[in-house]
């Protein structure tokens, strides 16, 4: 039986001498097991990639694909499924957030047969800036009620799958990826495991607010279509909001003879549905984009150097 480990990295050569050194020490009490551990360097600008070609030199289990230029955490994991081989396949982070030590167990529950994949997920944030781990919940709450793709909160994207569901993600060759709604769309019994939240063992986290915000945007427009519901429904509404406050205006005038007063007021609303009008423009315009750049059927990745002799490029 043969486990596959997927590490994206992008700026990690402080974090993974000691990832590494764990992993080995987890692989080797799993000595049943054959492993594969496929680095993606996704276009790193410190020495990740001599660090992990001097890991090939050292175990001829790993393998590394490196990235002409950073193309995110997506195209990265996306990479490592198309050239994965193992009838188990992990993602797992090389900072440390990802316990290694947790695979022992998540193996043994693969193996019992009930379950297609073993999810993680973290029991609390703690250690989190307050005011992230609130847009977080906010994120899963609104993205479970919008979506098809139900995904729990505190989610990790580390999770083992068996071959039968990597294959499905593979053949879900879009651009624009989320993976943690990939995983949830593609259906498959998932097993959640829970454990406390880690810090990051060295370096610094790659997502900033402004990215995970980002992320967030991508997640609910990539699976669901409620945002262009939303913006048809408030223009719907305004627009009968409109026609009652004309009937009303009309009438006023025309009963009472009263000069219709107020330019600030008239102002304010004009800015008002203004916004709301570029608001549900902007919402338009997120599918739109997301339509162009799936037209152009441009690659995921563009790999500049590896020691995979069957890679496969998409």
């Amino acid at each position: 039986m043969k486990i596959s480990l997927i590490v994206p990295c992008y700026n990690e050569e402080k974090a993974l001498p000691l990832f590494f050194e764990e992993i080995k020490r987890v692989s080797s009490e799993m000595s049943e097991y054959e492993f594969e551990m496929l680095f993606i360097d996704d276009g790193s600008k410190d020495n990740t990639l001599a660090v992990i070609q001097g890991f090939a030199k050292e175990d001829e289990r790993v393998k590394y694909i490196a990235f002409s230029r950073n193309f995110g955490k997506e195209a990265a994991m996306y990479a490592g499924f198309c050239n994965s081989t193992g009838d188990y396949t992990a993602v797992i982070d090389a900072d440390m957030q990802d316990p290694p030590s947790l695979l022992p167990e998540m193996v043994k529950i693969l193996e019992e047969g009930e379950y297609d994949s073993v999810a993680t997920r973290r029991k609390t944030r703690k250690g989190e800036p307050k005011i992230r781990s609130l847009f977080a919940k906010m994120f899963y709450k609104l993205m479970n009620k919008f979506s098809d793709a139900n995904i729990v909160d505190g989610a990790r994207d580390f999770r083992l799958m068996k071959r039968e569901m990597v294959e499905a993600i593979v053949n879900m060759c879009e651009t624009n990826r989320f993976s943690k709604g990939i995983f949830a769309w593609v259906g498959f019994k998932t097993y959640w495991l829970s454990y406390d939240n880690v810090e990051r063992v060295a370096g610094k986290t790659k997502w900033s607010f402004w990215k995970l915000f980002k992320y967030s945007i991508d997640g609910i427009t990539n699976f669901s279509s409620t945002p262009l519901k939303i913006a048809s429904v408030t223009g719907i509404f305004f627009t009968f909001l409109a026609l009652i406050m004309l009937v009303f205006v009309f009438v006023r005038a025309l009963l009472f003879q009263d000069p219709v007063q107020g330019w600030p007021s008239l102002v304010c609303i004009i800015l008002f549905i203004g916004g709301i009008q570029l608001f549900c423009i902007g919402i338009i315009g997120q599918y739109l984009s997301k339509m162009y750049i799936e037209t152009k059927k441009r690659p995921h990745y563009i790999v500049a150097k590896t020691n995979k002799d069957d890679i496969v490029k998409k």
